[in-house]
């Protein structure tokens, strides 16, 4: 089929979803022939059905033809995202015109019909890999803490060699500053840099300042967005993060919104831009039930609860989002300076802090409500990534940060360990499983681990991949456990009251004096 068959189709598909109408056609039409670089096209006027055909489908010839005309430099997931990216951004309409159509549906249908169509259009206009977000392979496991959610990695493309050598070879710039800024809206990218012809952002105020609303590509829950200020400027967690949760949880009560710390080994990837994350999603965390709960004196609107969780949350709830912000902000600062030796806490080495907290905001029942996860991020001669990250013993499943996604109990675990476990499922169901385990360098890594799995479950050919998703299931909550700054045990427990207690907090059927 000639490469004008492929743009008609594209054409096709854009007219059926809406991106652009029959007055666009010839408009749309010749933006396509200058991305591709078609400067003597042979229009038919056959109609081209695409009815049956995913987008991704409509995509793959266009990308081997750009490969076999040197329209790319490789036919590698690199290069085939920046020419998808220029493709599809020949559908997007100008980013007044779509922030126009989502402010005038939140005033007629409401906000969460707001975010669903954005989020569709998003998907429409491929900003949002859906195709590769289907490859990931998640369940849930039934722990201690109740349901965790667990998922492996497959959608995000691998390093391209080819485009990390290109890289090297371009002069570097500087703009955008990062992934996050609001320069990326139209960028065309280069090897090193995503092109983000078809994003598009949604002006959002919190408090007084300027930020954005946006999707992630890589969506690991349903409508997973990004709130991004407007300057790059780095995250830090204070009361303006607390105001600025509260604010956006106001204007979007469907959606969750948190932020990873702001320091280092507990924080997230990107601490260099202020940003935040949400979405239309309960997360286990979300579900968690209050062991216990108390009252501050100084802020009597509010109920503070210890969350039953593998990490320390302490969660506030009130009527009134300005008193819960002072309350959150209080037990910052408070956090911010607290040591407990008998709990190997240290709030800072030297003028080197070790102290934060991941804050997440939601509506519940008419109140709002603060999870306040607390963080140390101090390391150790016999845990040099970390004291509270995950340990050594976890390491063949895990041993990255474990940011905001993780805290709120969804695992996001590497892409390895899909052929790793159905080769370790194999070896466990051999003759002689260690020596299987010990001969293969990939799954050598799980040998104890897996070993230790046989000696405590009955593994055969029929349930061995099954009972290999529950253990994994209960490995996360062990490394949520190794991150959690008080243990689940009686001493944990008791180093936990007495932060409480040093917080000024009562029981909830004390009376505030």
């Amino acid at each position: 089929m000639a490469i004008e068959r492929h743009v008609e189709r594209l054409i096709r598909y854009g007219l059926q979803k809406e991106l652009i109408s029959y007055l666009d056609i010839e408009y749309t039409r010749n933006r396509l022939y200058e991305a591709l670089h078609i400067t003597h096209p042979e229009v038919s006027e056959q109609k081209e059905n695409v009815s049956a055909a995913s987008l991704s489908d409509l995509l793959a010839p266009i990308y081997e033809w750009a490969a076999e005309t040197g329209r790319i430099a490789a036919d590698t997931d690199t290069y085939r995202d920046l020419l998808s990216a220029k493709i599809m951004g020949c559908f997007a309409p100008q980013p007044s015109e779509i922030v126009r159509r989502f402010e005038e549906t939140k005033a007629v249908h409401g906000p969460e019909q707001a975010t669903k169509a954005f989020y569709r259009f998003s998907e429409d206009v491929y900003y949002i890999r859906s195709d590769r977000i289907k490859r990931n392979v998640g369940w849930t496991a039934e722990t201690a803490y109740g349901k965790l959610d667990i998922t492996i990695n497959l959608s995000k493309p691998e390093k391209d060699p080819k485009a990390i050598a290109a890289a090297k070879e371009q002069p570097q710039s500087d703009y955008p500053r990062c992934v996050l800024c609001k320069e990326n809206v139209g960028y065309e990218g280069r090897p090193d840099h995503p092109a983000r012809q078809n994003l598009r952002v949604i002006p959002v105020i919190l408090g007084d300042e300027q930020w954005f609303l946006q999707f992630s590509p890589y969506v690991y829950y349903r409508e997973h967005c990004i709130v991004l200020k407007d300057r790059h400027e780095p995250m830090k967690i204070s009361k303006k993060t607390f105001d600025r949760l509260l604010s956006f949880v106001s204007q979007y009560p469907h959606y969750f919104l948190g932020s990873n710390a702001d320091l280092p080994i507990v924080g997230g990837s990107i601490l260099s831009h202020d940003h935040f994350q949400g979405g239309n999603y309960e997360f286990p965390m979300a579900r968690a039930e209050t062991e216990s709960r108390y009252r501050l004196p100084d802020y009597p609107k509010t109920v503070l609860g210890i969350v039953k969780w593998p990490m320390s949350v302490i969660r506030l709830q009130s009527e009134s989002a300005s008193e819960l912000s002072g309350a959150a902000d209080a037990i910052l600062r408070a956090w911010r300076g607290y040591s407990d030796e008998a709990a190997d806490l240290l709030a800072c080495s030297g003028e080197t802090p070790h102290n934060t907290i991941t804050p997440i905001a939601r509506r519940r029942n008419g109140l709002f409500e603060l999870d306040l996860v607390l963080r140390n991020n101090r390391a150790s001669d016999e845990h040099p990534l970390g004291i509270f990250h995950p340990h050594q013993e976890v390491h063949h499943l895990k041993k990255e940060n474990i940011g905001l996604i993780e805290v709120m109990g969804l695992a996001i675990l590497p892409g390895r360990l899909e052929q790793e476990m159905k080769y370790t499922a194999e070896a466990l169901c051999s003759p002689d499983p260690e020596a299987v385990l010990t001969a293969d360098l990939s799954a050598s890594k799980h040998k104890d681990w897996a070993l230790s799995v046989l000696h405590k479950r009955k593994v055969t050919k029929e349930n061995a991949e099954q009972i290999l998703k529950e253990e994994i299931g209960h490995a996360f909550a062990r490394i949520l456990e190794h991150a959690g700054v008080f243990k689940q045990t009686e001493e944990g427990r008791a180093a936990f009251r007495r932060f409480i207690r040093h917080l000024g907090a009562l029981p909830e059927k004390s009376p505030i004096p």
